[in-house]
């Protein structure tokens, strides 16, 4: 068990490792960023930060060497950046976490290889065998970039009448999955923290919509029966033991129209669809994380309040002053200075105490 006092360091500048950075304060840690460029949301709220490369071995070790653990705030953290802190710090939730989850097919296939539901898919290694893949569709699918992509990006809708050499040039990766199109009646996610003795908690199943492929709205907890939010969050929980996570896993699951729960996308750090907790939980996903690495105990997931996220994307965040009048709604903003479409900058939580 690490003390207060003792310092984590954070993979990756954004506003997932500024939030971490804040919540471990709280706690008396401190944070090291490493952030590929500079003034990144995360360095700006503490005054350790190291600049570089993550492929800069020297510069990495030098990091190492001032945290007593680390933890990464994206998936796409390159393996050799986690290989080349490992002899000095422990990398947590762990280098096999990562990478199973920034491969989509490795994913699927631990996913169903432990018995969980996912959509229907196949690998697709090159426009030969998606254009024969496309002649057996009875219907819609989605063809995404095994490795890397978010928001939407390295994913392209297809159906049978599609063009292969469009759309494997659209997905622009060097390795394709091609998936199954879920009629499904919502979507939800539900947030794992696991401990270093292995004791875990969960959060509620919240319900998600999208925009434009990126996340829109959370609301917590999801309008689905108690059956159907038991088995997600049963799915969530098997997945993060299997797994042996040492931090936070978020598991993103469809719910279909006959209320089955299938697995869609694993994220092993906090999570958008987690934002709510910070208003409206006794301990939020990021101070949990916090927990989860340094040994200390998991706190509670209860929630005082239901609630409502909204992201603020682009040009939206120029509305921040109008939140700020609304009484039970809370503003948290990231500290990025260009808003472009697609951005994400900020999110407002909607309080509405249980009674």
């Amino acid at each position: 068990m690490l003390s207060p006092g003792a310092t984590i360091g954070i993979l990756g500048g954004g506003q997932l490792g500024r939030m971490t950075a804040l919540a471990a304060a709280r706690l008396g840690f401190r944070t090291h960023i490493f952030a590929t460029e500079v003034d990144s949301p995360g360095s700006q709220v503490t005054p350790l930060v190291t600049i570089g490369r993550f492929d800069d071995a020297a510069a990495l070790r030098r990091f190492a060497e001032t945290v007593d653990v680390v933890t990464y705030e994206t998936e796409n953290i390159p393996l050799e950046t986690v290989s080349a802190i490992l002899p000095i710090r422990p990398v947590l939730p762990g280098a096999e976490v990562l990478r199973v989850t920034q491969d989509r097919l490795l994913e699927k296939d631990f996913i169903r290889g432990i018995g969980v539901g996912t959509a229907p898919y196949q690998a697709i290694n090159n426009v030969e065998e998606l254009h024969a893949a496309l002649l057996g569709l009875e219907g819609r699918a989605i063809l995404k970039s095994v490795r890397m992509g978010y928001d939407g990006k390295g994913q392209v809708a297809v159906d049978r009448l599609s063009d292969a050499g469009v759309a494997w040039r659209q997905m622009g990766g060097a390795q394709g999955i091609l998936e199954g199109f879920v009629e499904f009646r919502c979507e939800v996610s539900v947030i794992v923290a696991r401990g270093l003795d292995g004791a875990v908690a969960a959060y509620p199943a919240v319900e998600n919509h999208h925009a434009h492929h990126i996340l829109d709205r959370t609301i917590a907890p999801a309008r689905v029966s108690s059956a159907v939010a038991a088995a997600a969050e049963a799915a969530a929980l098997g997945i993060a033991n299997a797994l042996d996570v040492k931090g936070l896993l978020a598991v993103e699951m469809f719910v279909t129209r006959d209320d089955r729960v299938l697995v869609n996308e694993l994220a092993p750090r906090p999570h958008n669809s987690g934002h709510w907790t910070m208003d409206a939980c006794y301990t939020d996903q990021f101070e949990q994380l916090v927990r989860a690495i340094t040994g200390l105990p998991l706190g509670s997931t209860d929630r005082h309040s239901d609630a409502e996220m909204r992201n603020l994307i682009g040009p939206e965040v120029e509305t921040w002053a109008s939140w700020l009048e609304q009484p039970r709604t809370k503003l948290h903003l990231y500290g990025k200075k260009d808003a472009p479409v697609g951005r994400k900058m900020g999110h407002v939580t909607t309080l509405k105490p249980r009674s």
